[in-house]
């Protein structure tokens, strides 16, 4: 895996996957940047829970479980001096189908937390990590 990192001006900075993709990095008005795209570390986070969603889905899916939605909210805090870390994510699950077995629904997190999302098993190194979740039953 790759990631070539460009500088565009001010404190905006344009990152090229290794799969081709752009992404648009900028700094808050009061480090030099204009605001116009997200801080890398909200990119951090991004990562951290589209990769646990794609696992949530991928488990859910393969176990027959007629899921038809899923929603992560994530709320981080930051260490108050430098290495401004990641201390504490709580990762909120909202998982919509048809009849979803609770107990499914939990295995696919744990096994999410615990084994596939390498993302979010990285942040809790120096993070607490907090997983709650909710099914909405589907109409």
């Amino acid at each position: 895996m790759e990631c070539t990192i460009k500088w565009v001006d001010g404190m905006s900075f344009m990152a090229e996957t290794g799969s081709g993709h752009l992404v648009t990095m900028d700094g808050a008005p009061e480090g030099g940047g204009r605001d116009l795209a997200p801080r890398p570390m909200e990119l951090m986070l991004a990562g951290a829970g589209g990769c646990t969603a794609y696992d949530v889905v991928l488990i859910l899916k393969r176990g027959r479980q007629d899921v038809t939605g899923c929603q992560v909210k994530l709320e981080a805090e930051r260490a108050e001096t430098d290495p401004k870390v990641f201390t504490r994510i709580r990762f909120l699950y909202t998982v919509i189908g048809r009849n979803l077995k609770p107990e499914a629904v939990e295995r696919a997190i744990h096994l999410s937390a615990e084994k596939y999302c390498s993302a979010s098993i990285m942040l809790g190194k120096t993070a607490e990590i907090i997983h709650e979740w909710k099914i909405i039953e589907a109409a």
